[in-house]
């Protein structure tokens, strides 16, 4: 900052309505965020809506999967109008499976990437091998927003916490390096529980999937813990999955 006038930091609008709004109109460009949840919260759901709605506005994306099939990705995301198969047709947004095989007979049914790194026996990818397939992608395809799934299933060399901690740190930073906006998903089930991407993100979303006995019934929930540079509430908001995709709501009673 000079004669105190700073740089205004620019967003990346996410398209998921009433999320937006909570967070200063977008996520800041560049960054490394973590979503974390368990199964059925709406990580996917997100991360694809967030995807495609950058792809539509010009910011092309690219969802690299470690362990989901891109055939179940893209047919379940179909539901939704996020015209995907259009999308990826213009290449503006594209699925690249680094995972360790692919389903026969599939590879030529879309537009992506399938990557076979298995054949020294080893089938869990380094973050090195990661890092390094995701930039060649970004820098061929001039994408701007990144989703990965998941963290944990990257094979994170280490003896102690300590060197683990410095691993997920370096991947972390690198991926900074890249200039896009990029989530990375993590399993996670217990919200009180915090793991090292989510000391080392610039923002960290949990997505709530919990029974709730006042209402004997399963309900989901959005929570924003940390997001660098921005003003926000830490309070759980309703999420509802609609023929449009997620929407936000009010704070859960």
């Amino acid at each position: 900052m000079k004669g105190g006038i700073g740089i205004k930091a620019v967003r990346e609008p996410t398209g998921i309505k009433g999320f937006d709004e909570i967070i200063g109109g977008g996520l800041l460009r560049g960054r490394v965020y973590v979503i974390s949840g368990p199964p059925g919260s709406g990580k996917t759901t997100f991360s694809v809506q967030f995807l495609s709605h950058g792809a539509m506005i010009g910011s092309f994306g690219a969802y690299i999967t470690l362990n989901e099939s891109i055939d179940n990705i893209i047919t379940d995301m179909s539901n939704y109008p996020f015209n995907i198969s259009g999308l990826m047709e213009l290449d503006k947004l594209h699925f690249v499976d680094l995972g360790p095989s692919a389903a026969y007979g599939t590879q030529d049914q879309f537009n992506y990437m399938v990557q076979d790194y298995g054949a020294g026996g080893d089938d869990i990818p380094s973050p090195r091998y990661i890092f390094e397939k995701i930039q060649a992608y970004v820098n061929e395809h001039n994408i701007k927003r990144v989703v990965i799934d998941s963290i944990s299933a990257i094979r994170f060399l280490h003896d102690d916490y300590a060197t683990e901690e410095k691993s997920i740190s370096r991947f972390m930073r690198n991926l900074k390096n890249l200039g896009c906006t990029t989530i990375l998903l993590s399993e996670m089930t217990d919200p009180s529980s915090y793991s090292i991407e989510h000391f080392a993100a610039d923002g960290v979303i949990f997505m709530h999937n919990f029974f709730d006995p006042r209402k004997n019934t399963m309900r989901r929930a959005i929570q924003v813990i940390k997001m660098r540079g921005t003003k926000h509430d830490c309070d759980m908001r309703k999420i509802e999955f609609t023929s449009k995709g997620i929407v936000v709501g009010d704070k859960v009673e």
